[in-house]
């Protein structure tokens, strides 16, 4: 019995000599550690994420341009006047995805090449702009190379007006009317920086058709199938009024001159009033 007495004491004087030596090591061991700096480096972590952030901000925020006017001044819209045929499409991807006006749905045909887009009208347009819209950074090889323009009275006199070769087109895109007729340019002295101004469309061609086909026929990376986004035709506006009108520079012109017509008397007339729009007599 005396021996495992004295084997206990033992072990707990070395127990006491360990926790002796760890006890005064424990307080510095946790002085070493600077509040300081660690707020600082988790500050300077926070404003890395901060920096990091507004620069992912800075470069997925959209640049404000300026705002599309639609229609172009002087033009109006004649798509919805025409029935729309494609050659092949998906499902879910035909006549009404490139109809939509949300340009995230578009075309995709469905079958060899040539892919034709054929447009009928009714009656007989007179067309002078065609816009086509396409985007290769989300289409990539499905993206139209080279494109062609027909136009006629029917199928069987069609006739090509144009062809244009794209390399990476993004947005809306003009189709070139030069072989319809000569484009007239504006007078020089008739500059306008006016944007609601425009063009000045009784100077441009006309193309007269019943029929106007759209014909891919390559696409970027020798793509097979296409994506085609927006189509918009436009005829002339007659009812659009420039905003200069010419009646100042005749008046500039004539100065000392006045109008030699004669005034307008709304009491005089010659109009004779029927019976029944007559007072009615008393009897």
């Amino acid at each position: 019995m005396p021996a495992r007495t004295h084997g206990r004491q033992a072990t707990s004087d070395v127990s006491s000599e360990i926790l002796s030596d760890l006890a005064p090591t424990a307080p510095h061991a946790l002085m070493e550690i600077d509040p300081d700096q660690d707020g600082m480096a988790e500050g300077e972590d926070g404003d890395e994420d901060d920096e990091d952030d507004e620069e992912e901000e800075e470069e997925g925020a959209p640049d404000d341009g300026e705002p599309e006017i639609f229609p172009p001044p002087g033009l109006k819209e004649i798509s919805s006047l025409a029935s729309w045929t494609v050659s092949t499409a998906k499902p879910g991807n035909g006549v009404a995805a490139l109809r939509s006006p949300d340009p995230a749905h578009f075309w995709q045909s469905d079958g060899p090449q040539p892919h034709l887009l054929s447009i009928h009208f009714f009656k007989l347009v007179s067309v002078v702009a065609i816009h086509v819209l396409l985007d290769f950074n989300s289409d990539e090889s499905y993206t139209p190379t080279k494109i062609q323009f027909l136009a006629g009275m029917g199928v069987h006199d069609i006739q090509e007006f144009a062809e244009m070769s794209f390399e990476q087109p993004n947005g809306w895109h003009s189709v070139d009317f030069s072989n319809v007729g000569p484009i007239e340019q504006d007078d020089p002295g008739e500059e306008n920086d006016d944007p609601q101004v425009g063009i000045d469309w009784s100077k441009r061609p006309v193309l007269r058709a019943f029929l106007v086909q759209v014909r891919i026929l390559e696409n970027h990376q020798n793509g097979k199938d296409t994506h085609l986004r927006g189509v918009r035709i436009f005829s002339r506006d007659e009812m659009h009024q420039p905003t200069e009108c010419a009646t100042p520079r005749l008046r500039s012109s004539l100065p000392g001159k006045q109008s030699t017509l004669p005034a307008r008397d709304d009491e005089q007339s010659n109009v004779k009033l029927a019976s029944w729009m007559q007072d009615p007599d008393l009897r």
